[in-house]
């Protein structure tokens, strides 16, 4: 409202002439005043970062500030969805999955990190035992190969002498 046309102002007792003054002028509405958030954000950035955080502005006790069951239960979401897409994935088979997943519930593994250098070191060792039996395999089918050989080679040296031995007595 105008200070100076007040006379004007108090004249006016309808909708009408408040419609009037309006449109000239007298009345206008008055500005919102600015509730700014930028201090806020500041605030937050700077509390992301690790400020404003250390000891004398906490007022729950850690247990209360981050529970350790909810870091233990993100951690075993985390550590179970990747097995299970390993196993879906036909990365692990199941015998292997079984046995991290236990041992994931058993506290085993830190971090997905740790978890999947486990998985890289049993799928390696489990290469490595494969390679061994094949070796295994393959020396003893060759070690029974030379003994039927060998037995062989004896059995026609014997049959060999024995016909000699039938040749001698007939000139005889």
């Amino acid at each position: 409202m105008d200070p100076n046309e007040t006379n004007e102002l108090s004249m006016a007792n309808s909708r009408f002439n408040i419609r009037k003054l309006i449109k000239d002028g007298l009345i206008i509405r008055k500005a919102v005043t600015m509730h700014s958030r930028s201090r806020v954000r500041k605030n937050l950035d700077a509390k992301r970062k690790g400020r404003h955080m250390g000891t004398g502005k906490r007022k729950g006790t850690r247990e209360a500030r981050m529970p350790t069951k909810v870091l233990w239960m993100r951690r075993q979401r985390v550590l179970r969805r990747l097995l299970r897409k390993y196993r879906q994935q036909k990365k692990i088979d199941k015998q292997l999955y079984h046995f991290l997943y236990r041992h994931a519930k058993g506290n085993v593994y830190k971090n997905k990190r740790v978890l999947l250098e486990a998985i890289h070191a049993k799928k390696t060792e489990k290469m490595k035992e494969k390679a061994l039996q094949e070796q295994s395999e393959a020396r003893k089918e060759k070690a029974r190969l030379q003994k039927e050989k060998k037995l062989q080679k004896k059995a026609d040296a014997a049959r060999t002498e024995e016909e000699s031995g039938w040749q001698q007595q007939k000139k005889r």
